[in-house]
């Protein structure tokens, strides 16, 4: 009898042991950090009439392929919103405008009294254009041709907001001088189509998916910037480079100067330093997959490219270091 109850003690003592070993075998892809991980990785990007949402779709697809953790793709308010939920804890991953993070982790402009202490990069993508977008039925060929119309200049929340501002005060203006709109990408173009608005600032990538529903229809406009405005914008705000919206998109007849910040991603700095390595990794290195024209432009060997700054996540530093990549 003795033995009998001590071969059902050692037996309970196995089972509690196993139980706990379990709770902690759920850590992030190989990890060994001990630590539970969540369920899912949830990936902040923009509005649905963007150039992050897509492109979040299929970095979602490929982490999920790569990893142990099921990605989930949020749409959203863009830079802005998504550095404010990243710290809030509401989500471990994002898209942003490498400006818009410089000042959300440096504590300047709109993050002023905000700062965001628990955000790391993982790389940057591509360039986001800055397009002023019109139908050749608005009659608006400059920036100063803005003056007194109603102009969507992005979301409250998004990036694009503070780049028309910029672009507005090299140019002498204000958005008080114009009928400041707040409208998503895809009220904008909605916006235009309807006559409702005259012109929107869009940043994304091109080509930018609303824009291109509005060119199904409409004779589109990109508005060019002069090249002493690139300039005097590039001197103040060092953060933009010059960029081309190429003939040919949204059926445009000739190349369009502009100006372009920089696509990247970035993460919660407590998440496990192997698992962001394994996103990095699977991101950079199957960019094959990702559906979406951008997806070409996104290279290992340019991840470090506008990043600045911007401190690094272990986790992608491992990677690059590897892959004898440095800023």
């Amino acid at each position: 009898m003795k033995k009998y109850l001590l071969v059902v003690m050692m037996l309970a003592v196995a089972m509690i042991a196993a139980a706990c070993g379990g709770s902690e075998g759920t850590s992030g892809s190989g990890g060994g950090s001990g630590e539970s991980k969540p369920k899912t990785l949830r990936i902040l990007t923009g509005g649905t009439g963007g150039t992050y949402y897509p492109l979040g779709g299929s970095f979602g697809d490929i982490i999920s392929d790569s990893t142990d953790y099921k990605a989930t793709v949020q749409s959203s308010g863009a830079s802005v919103e998504n550095m404010q939920t990243l710290k809030s804890g509401d989500a471990e991953m994002a898209f942003s405008q490498t400006d818009i993070a410089t000042y959300a982790l440096t504590g300047e402009s709109m993050f002023k009294d905000n700062k965001i202490d628990n955000v790391l990069g993982i790389g940057t993508l591509y360039n986001e254009t800055v397009q002023l977008i019109t139908t050749d039925k608005s009659g608006i060929k400059s920036v100063e041709d803005l003056k007194g119309k109603k102009v969507s200049v992005g979301a409250i929340g998004s990036g694009a907001y503070l780049n028309a501002v910029q672009i507005l005060e090299v140019h002498g203006l204000t958005v008080e001088d114009i009928q400041a709109q707040n409208l998503s990408f895809d009220e904008s173009t909605e916006g235009i189509q309807g006559g409702s608005i005259d012109a929107a600032f869009v940043t994304a990538g091109t080509p930018t998916a609303a824009v291109e529903t509005l060119s199904a229809q409409n004779k589109v406009v990109v508005v060019p910037l002069e090249e002493d405005k690139v300039k005097a914008l590039i001197e103040k705000y060092p953060f933009y480079s010059e960029d081309v919206v190429p003939s040919g998109t949204y059926k445009i007849g000739e190349d369009v100067n502009t100006v372009a910040v920089k696509a990247m991603l970035v993460v919660q700095d407590e998440l496990d330093e192997e698992l962001v390595y394994e996103i990095t990794k699977s991101i950079f290195e199957n960019t094959d997959k990702i559906a979406h024209a951008k997806g070409k432009l996104i290279k290992a060997e340019t991840a470090l490219d506008g990043i600045g700054d911007l401190k690094l996540h272990p986790g992608a530093e491992k990677y690059f270091k590897e892959k004898g990549v440095s800023k």
